[in-house]
């Protein structure tokens, strides 16, 4: 079963479940799917689903940052629920120290050397890493690894 079959049979459970909270949040990224469908013209795969789910996580935690900041706490708290259920569809993450340790052997590969390479392995390294590590905290890696070059 694909990701997003897998998203559209957990709608359905929401909706008998009358779970009006994960409900939204779900129909909400489906519709996200469906616009990216319908704008690019393609039948989205579980790659391009991680990545979609991936914006709209890294949305709501900026959200919750404005949020917090305003003194919305109940807007916050319904952002980080958002947050919970599509964290629910990424993979598992991997941890500061696979980050810092990726990062490093892709430093090595391309010869990387000071911050003028920065663009260049992030490039290389949001291929690698898409998915499965939160990119502000592959960038601080990657900025550390360039840094002690």
């Amino acid at each position: 079963m694909s990701l997003k079959d897998q998203i559209t049979e957990d709608m359905k459970t929401a909706m008998r479940a009358k779970d009006s909270e994960r409900l939204g949040t779900i129909r909400l990224l489906l519709a996200a799917l469906k616009q990216k469908e319908v704008d690019e013209r393609i039948e989205l795969d579980d790659v391009a689903v991680v990545a979609v789910v991936d914006k709209m996580v890294k949305q709501r935690k900026d959200s919750v940052a404005a949020f917090t900041q305003g003194g919305r706490t109940d807007l916050a708290d319904k952002e980080a629920a958002e947050i919970k259920v599509l964290e629910a569809y990424l993979p598992q993450r991997m941890s500061a120290d696979e980050v810092a340790v990726e990062v490093k052997a892709i430093v090595a590969e391309l010869g990387a050397k000071g911050p003028g390479d920065m663009g260049k392995v992030m490039g290389a390294v949001k291929t690698r890493l898409a998915g499965k590590a939160d990119m502000g905290q592959v960038s601080a890696a990657v900025k550390a690894a360039l840094s002690g070059a």
